[in-house]
């Protein structure tokens, strides 16, 4: 049973851009990943350094153009707030990469068939 040309064209071409398409969100992801790999890594820097401070010392965050005394611990709850989210974030980021990989190597499976089938029985 062999699929008519035109439904063939049609359906490559659906196939073809739901792999383009992967591909482009995939460089999106990894590029969001990176970013956050980034902020993870200043965030637990940061959190380091204010951990290895005496107490009592003053600590200052920059908020718009000025600084403001912040108490160390409300400095070290944030820093483990953000790191947290930072995480969760970033697994978000995994599974929806591993989606996008899932479905663009499908997308490529179905495209090589569509052409043994189209080469075999056309």
């Amino acid at each position: 049973m062999s699929i008519p040309n035109e439904a063939l064209q049609k359906l490559l071409v659906e196939i073809e851009q739901k792999a383009v398409f992967s591909q482009q969100q995939m460089g999106i992801v990894k590029s969001q990943m990176a970013s956050k790999a980034r902020e993870t890594r200043m965030n637990t820097l940061t959190s380091t350094e204010v951990s290895s401070l005496p107490a009592g010392t003053p600590v200052y965050e920059g908020v718009g153009k000025m600084f403001v005394l912040t108490p160390t611990e409300e400095v070290k709850k944030r820093l483990e707030t953000e790191s947290e989210e930072l995480k969760s974030e970033t697994a978000n980021l995994e599974k929806k990469l591993h989606y996008l990989e899932t479905t663009y190597r499908t997308s490529r499976e179905n495209i090589d068939q569509l052409f043994k089938r189209a080469g075999g029985g056309g």
